[in-house]
């Protein structure tokens, strides 16, 4: 296994619950009115320090989309998912953005 590569973030940010790696900036938040499998989730516009697993079809609240889960580069714990298409053209706004669980994130002023 190699050196691990940390980016890191200044600002408003928010970090994993667990480990307190830089994930998003607050100024990259699209919504806070998304569900995760845990409760409230956000969505991102960007996010680091994330690794994506494989892409699946899930049936969400919205309809049927194309998703990858999306895990913390350190600690490795599921943070949420990045949305990779959207089959309802009202839906196509979401592709390419992060939702990261509420639950599994930690607002700092960093």
């Amino acid at each position: 296994m190699g050196r691990l590569f940390k980016d890191y973030l200044s600002g408003k940010i928010y970090t994993c619950s667990s480990c307190r790696a830089h994930l998003a900036l607050h100024e990259d938040i699209v919504s806070k009115s998304f569900q995760g499998r845990t409760g409230r989730a956000y969505l991102f516009n960007n996010a680091i320090n994330i690794s994506v697993g494989p892409k699946e079809d899930r049936m969400l609240i919205t309809g049927l989309h194309t998703v990858a889960d999306i895990f913390c580069n350190c600690c490795q714990d599921v943070l949420g998912w990045k949305y990779l298409e959207a089959y309802e053209e009202t839906q196509k706004y979401k592709e390419g953005k992060f939702i990261i669980e509420k639950a599994r994130m930690v607002k700092e002023d960093g």
